[in-house]
């Protein structure tokens, strides 16, 4: 019987119960969840993983192994019939070889399903033959984090401009479906000038379901950082543009964070600018 304790949000828990999810099968134990992990994810997904009540699980002796960040080769060979997981495995390497099983623990919902193509449909109604792109921003929390906590940055302006540029130039009609938790930043900074732009939510962090569907349901999407977003582009397929190199090389984000371990080896990146770390934050 292993488990995993539930931290994070939307996109920290789908990454713990996919790792759950390959580990167990990879060492040939049986997987539950706690109840919390699974009234969050069940809202959006079928998840099949039973759920362990607090009561039973209060009863177990159980052994708890903190897992990196990435696969490694300890993992393969996890010793331990009550394991109890911790801490924030955010990389493909864990899970990636079973990624049809994946994805088919992530399904929507049907409803969820039909509302977000529907919206889509409707855009689509005003175009024809369109490819969707999806465009997570994130913002929130990490326009302060990033560059006081992790020497980093976030998606800016420029960034996005490019990552644009480079589906309107390989799809006639490109239509790019922006969700944010910084919604106003995304209307002032990004061109909609050309009628290929939406923004869609209003950001609501506390119930991230709607966002995240009408991301997963686009053809290709844009990502800048975060854990929502690569869900998103990982449930989407298709081409995927990510901001890379966003931290500077002496940055503390580096020792929880390997960029290859985290984004796909086929996605696209595109260099961010460091150039505002250069200048001394107040």
């Amino acid at each position: 019987m292993w488990t995993i304790s539930p931290i994070g949000r939307f996109g920290n828990q789908m990454g713990q119960y996919a790792t759950l999810f390959a580990l167990a099968r990879l060492n040939r134990k049986q997987a539950y969840i706690f109840p919390t992990m699974a009234n969050y994810l069940s809202q959006n997904f079928k998840i099949t993983l039973p759920t362990l009540t607090q009561e039973i699980a209060a009863k177990i002796p159980w052994k708890k192994y903190q897992l990196s960040d990435w696969m490694q080769e300890k993992h393969k060979k996890i010793s331990g019939d009550y394991i109890k997981f911790s801490g924030y495995p955010v990389s493909w390497t864990f899970y990636h070889h079973i990624r049809e099983e994946i994805t088919r623990e992530f399904s929507f919902h049907e409803l969820i399903a039909k509302e977000a193509n529907l919206y889509l449909w409707n855009i689509a109604a005003q175009h024809q033959n369109v490819t969707y792109i999806g465009v997570h921003v994130r913002r929130g929390d990490y326009v302060h984090v990033m560059p006081h906590v992790w020497k980093g940055v976030i998606g800016d302006k420029s960034y996005l401009e490019q990552a644009m540029s480079y589906f309107r130039n390989k799809h006639k009609n490109a239509l790019f479906i922006v969700v944010s938790n910084g919604i106003k930043w995304c209307r002032k900074n990004i061109d909609a000038s050309k009628g290929d732009v939406y923004f869609s939510g209003d950001g609501n962090e506390a119930k991230p379901q709607r966002d995240f569907a009408i991301l997963a349901h686009c053809n290709h999407t844009i990502m800048t950082v975060g854990t929502f977003g690569f869900w998103a582009a990982y449930l989407a397929g298709g081409e995927v543009i990510y901001l890379s190199n966003f931290t500077l090389q002496n940055s503390p984000f580096l020792k929880v964070f390997k960029y290859e371990a985290f984004f796909l080896p086929e996605w696209i990146g595109i260099a961010a600018d460091l150039s505002p770390l250069l200048v001394k934050i107040p």
